[in-house]
């Protein structure tokens, strides 16, 4: 078989944990598999350089900051590499570019726009174990590139697509997908198998154990994949396309997203085009926008107030720009806040269930948490809420709908 596995930045956290994530995939070759392993950079690295960077200038050239946080994924795959080695197994370690990853040029977020291999097939085919650096690619014209937080997940997945790999592991620090972030609520249960629907919007709405793109990219080709722990041997969560004895689960998670930030336009004219403009400016910056609610004042003379929500880090980039365009546009002022974060409940059951949303605002109410925004969607929804009260909330759904 040819299996790719993914390990994260907490499984390689350390060189002992390097040296255990050896052994595992020594092991694993033993038992006559090839392997490709994707590697992110050891827990706190990337944190690390992107703190260096913002102690000369708190917004840093997004070209210059995807050639310094390459350099992370390639400290692991040298370290993994020379593990493995010292553990007398043959293994090769390669960066994004080298693995043939070609992406397009958007610095910080890049998307995956090829393939090409070339060189993993010679190195498996000369019996080799290939690391690659995840998280990272090259445009055609040679320019490195980074994937986005979590990048790492994507780029096993779509190498294992593109190698037609048998299996696709994607090794974490949790058993696999749980009901909800066991660290918040210690009733959430391990789920045994998931679909791409929930999973992407488990993903999009918070969970931190997949990256949302790297799902996208394992419905589009079929890539089944397990998430599992790198510190046992205990089996995780399958996710796999949609079965019909799903939809017996109303609700298969709840996830909490706490890297969100709220900014709110006032008094935005309210003509047709406005708004337009204003996300197609803020979507040209490559900032990507959640949540959205439009407010008009009765009769419309004062204007609109326009409130979107964006990741956290994305903020003083979003600011600036908003900054630039306010008179063009003519709204009043932007106001920011960034002590929010996103509730959500997913799962494929709500679309055959009926009274979901009057039970997660009563359980919210119960507990005291007030609600900002709302968002939904077949299989999900989300709310805006106080990021103090965000852990109480998320007991508070779990246990009115998961016990």
């Amino acid at each position: 078989m040819l299996i790719v596995q993914k390990f994260g930045g907490t499984s390689v956290a350390n060189t002992d944990r390097i040296k255990n994530v050896a052994r595992r995939v020594a092991k694993c070759r033993a038992e006559g598999h090839k392997l490709v392993v994707v590697v992110s950079a050891m827990s706190g690295v990337t944190d690390g350089l992107i703190k260096l960077a913002k102690e000369i200038t708190p917004l840093p050239s997004e070209r210059e900051m995807d050639m310094l946080l390459a350099t992370g994924e390639q400290q692991t795959i040298a370290l993994a590499a020379i593990a493995l080695q010292t553990a007398g197994v043959p293994a090769v370690s390669l960066t994004g570019a080298q693995a043939g990853i070609v992406t397009d040029g958007v610095h910080t977020k890049a998307k995956i726009q090829n393939i090409t291999p070339r060189q993993v097939h010679h190195l498996l085919d000369d019996g080799q174990v290939v690391i690659v650096a995840g998280f990272q690619g090259q445009t055609e014209e040679g320019q490195i590139t980074t994937l986005g937080r979590g990048g790492s997940d994507l780029t096993a997945i779509a190498l294992a697509a593109a190698l037609n790999a048998d299996l696709c592991q994607i090794y974490t620090d949790v058993d696999g997908v749980y009901t909800a972030d066991p660290r918040i609520v210690p009733s959430a249960q391990k789920l045994a198998e998931i679909s791409y629907d929930e999973m992407l919007e488990l993903a999009g709405t918070g969970a931190k154990v997949m990256q949302l793109r790297s799902v996208e990219f394992a419905k589009k080709f079929k890539v089944v994949f397990e998430v599992r722990s790198s510190l046992n041997d205990n089996p995780g969560t399958l996710v796999k396309e949609e079965t019909h004895s799903m939809e017996s689960v109303v609700i298969r998670g709840v996830a909490l997203d706490k890297n969100q930030a709220k900014i709110t336009l006032v008094h935005v004219p309210h003509k047709p085009g406005v708004a337009a403009r204003i996300f197609k400016a803020i979507g040209d910056a490559a900032i990507n926008v959640d949540m959205i609610v439009q407010t008009a004042a009765v009769g419309a003379a004062e204007g609109t107030d326009i409130s979107f929500t964006i990741d956290k880090p994305d903020l003083a980039k979003a600011q600036k720009l908003l900054e630039s365009i306010q008179t063009d546009i003519g709204f009043k002022q932007a106001v920011a806040a960034e002590n929010i974060c996103k509730l959500s409940i997913v799962g494929v059951g709500m679309r055959s269930h009926s009274g979901v949303a009057a039970k997660m605002f009563e359980s919210l109410a119960n507990a005291g948490v007030n609600i900002d925004m709302i968002s939904t969607s077949e299989i999900k929804i989300s709310v805006v809420i106080d990021l103090a009260k965000g852990d109480t909330a998320m007991k508070a759904v779990h246990t009115a709908f998961l016990g």
